[in-house]
């Protein structure tokens, strides 16, 4: 979208919102939309606090309030000397339970992967552990890159009690479609969140500097009757990942 055509959105979606809002709030609201709906993509420059008091009528301090709200809630970032351009990170929240396709896809970003491996065999003293099976039982282990927008963004590993996926070679984008299919959709989970740093194969994996650091969340699934039906390491690259807790009173 380029200058123009972002103006017109703005007065488009301020006239036809709710004027009763402050006028900081109804920019606010419009550059919001704009990104979520992405009609600005990540990266893409909005146009300067001069142009847009200019174009919308508004003085400075409506704009720079609108400016500072948005970056503060992470989808603006503002370089000291340089122009606004819409964050290149993104947001994952705590409080509710959703595939990263679902998650990407809620903010305007084409999810995918990149499969690494499908396998079966014997599982890990973690897997053991978080799964409450034996040594003795077998697991299915799927191993791929998460991407959004063609971006690697994390490198997942999703272990399963080889009763509830006996075929993994099988599955294709998306593991909860083989587990609904199955009639083994989890219900709820449990997750636990570290940080780690990358090692030379997880650099290269995720095309990431070698000083990033990962944002490792584990999560265990849950079926309606209790069985663990799910354990995953997800490792996410920390410099363009942010984790999100809203807490309630």
């Amino acid at each position: 979208m380029n200058e123009a055509a972002l103006l017109d959105f703005i007065r488009g979606h301020i006239a036809g919102g709710n004027g009763a809002e402050p006028l900081y709030r109804q920019v606010e609201m419009a550059l919001a939309e704009a990104i979520h709906s992405s009609r600005l993509k990540r990266g893409a420059v909005i146009p300067s606090e001069r142009t847009l008091c200019a174009a919308l009528s508004m003085s400075r301090v409506t704009i720079r309030r609108a400016i500072e709200d948005l970056e503060a809630d992470g989808l603006l970032h503002r370089r000291h000397g340089a122009k606004t351009v819409v964050s290149s990170r993104l947001e994952k929240s705590l409080s509710t339970m959703t595939s990263f396709s679902e998650d990407m896809r809620s903010r305007g970003l084409e999810p995918g992967c990149i499969w690494i491996s499908k396998e079966t065999g014997r599982p890990s003293p973690t897997e053991m552990m978080a799964l409450g099976i034996s040594v003795a039982d077998e697991v299915a282990r799927l191993r791929r890159i998460r991407t959004a927008d063609n971006t690697p963004i994390a490198i997942e590993t999703a272990t399963l009690p080889l009763r509830f996926l006996p075929r993994p070679a099988e599955v294709g984008d998306s593991l909860y479609q083989a587990l609904e299919a199955r009639g083994a959709m989890p219900v709820r989970a449990v997750q636990r969140m570290q940080s780690t740093p990358i090692t030379p194969e997880e650099s290269r994996l995720l095309e990431a500097p070698p000083q990033t650091s990962l944002l490792v969340m584990e999560r265990r699934c849950f079926l309606e009757d209790g069985q663990i039906v799910e354990f995953t390491e997800t490792k996410y690259r920390g410099d363009v990942y942010d984790f999100v807790i809203e807490l309630h009173r």
